[in-house]
């Protein structure tokens, strides 16, 4: 019997990869090009290894102790996160040690003098190289992998608890940016470049990760409300609800329109409600973790997941 290729199952998934290898390689060359050869350094736990490749003279290179180190937490990754997120990390681990193996090897590239990439004003490479590092680890994320290190612990929060990726580097990078000055002939200025690069770096990770979902709670005031609520219903497929309100100048009842949709849907809502009712009121507001149909899935952490699971398995 002849077995049956769903062509287009294969297709995302090979474009899938495609796609990690490009987040993976744009994770790796700020550290090689940027970071290292200036003496940089900065959180995580491959700014863990560049600290051991200086302390060490370049004996123990990220190359090789990136490989190791990240052997042991795919174990966790497995055993939380599930195989199909451990195929995908043991993917782009064995991709970053290559590549961490491959780069050093174009020195001309560098961002050092005589360098192709090279930047006479210093504070801008942390910059560039955090901006570089936060889109590749956004993507990597965003496609279900892991470049290993502590995005692993990331993904195991952010799968559990409304705390965002970018969040958790800024908590748990602060202390390892502090060790550079354990090292002989380090200075504070080393460290406040180490944390530009932190702070650029998570603040990319979360547009790439967040920005594409997230939410706005909006209120639409409108003698068209009927028109406003089927357009958002059949051609958004978003909800509505109505909301009794009595106005406090005129003291008639009327009723609000409350949405909830994705930040990039606020453009099409709002030339839909300028076209149907031009008189119409609008209230626009952030809306952080929204969870239900539509939207995100209800996080509720481990324990309480287990004893849901426990409870199930008793009736």
């Amino acid at each position: 019997m002849a077995l049956k290729i769903d062509s287009a199952k294969v297709g995302r998934t090979v474009l899938e990869y495609a796609v990690l290898t490009v987040g993976t390689l744009l994770y790796c060359i700020p550290w090689e090009w940027f970071v290292i050869p200036n003496n940089y350094s900065s959180g995580g736990v491959t700014g863990l290894l560049t600290l051991l490749q200086y302390a060490t003279d370049g004996a123990i290179t990220v190359g090789v102790s990136y490989m190791v180190i990240n052997v042991f937490l795919l174990l966790l990754a497995f055993f939380v996160l599930g195989k199909s997120f451990g195929v995908r990390t043991i993917f782009c681990i064995a991709l970053s040690a290559v590549f961490f193996q491959i780069l050093p090897k174009f020195p001309q590239m560098f961002s050092a003098e005589g360098g192709l990439l090279y930047i006479p004003e210093g504070v801008l490479v942390p910059l560039l190289a955090g901006m570089m590092e936060g889109i590749g680890l956004g993507i990597v994320l965003r496609y279900g992998g892991s470049t290993g290190g502590s995005d692993i612990f990331a993904m195991i929060i952010n799968k559990y608890w409304p705390m965002s990726p970018g969040r958790f580097y800024l908590i748990s990078d602060t202390v390892i940016i502090a060790m550079v000055l354990l090292l002989p002939g380090k200075t504070f200025a080393d460290m406040v470049y180490g944390y530009l690069m932190m702070v650029s770096s998570c603040f990319f990770i979360d547009f790439v990760v967040v920005g594409a979902k997230s939410s706005v709670q909006v209120f639409v005031f409108s003698d068209k409300k009927s028109e406003i609520a089927d357009y958002i219903m059949t051609h958004m497929n978003r909800g509505v609800t109505f909301l009794k309100a009595v106005g406090g100048y005129s003291g008639k009842e009327k009723d609000v329109l409350l949405i909830l949709i994705r930040s990039k849907e606020l453009h099409n809502l709002s030339d839909a409600v300028k076209s149907i009712d031009p008189k119409a009121f609008m209230s626009v507001s952030p809306a952080n973790n929204v969870y239900g149909e539509g939207f995100e899935e209800i996080k509720t952490g481990i324990k309480q997941k287990e004893i849901k699971k426990l409870k199930a398995e008793n009736d």
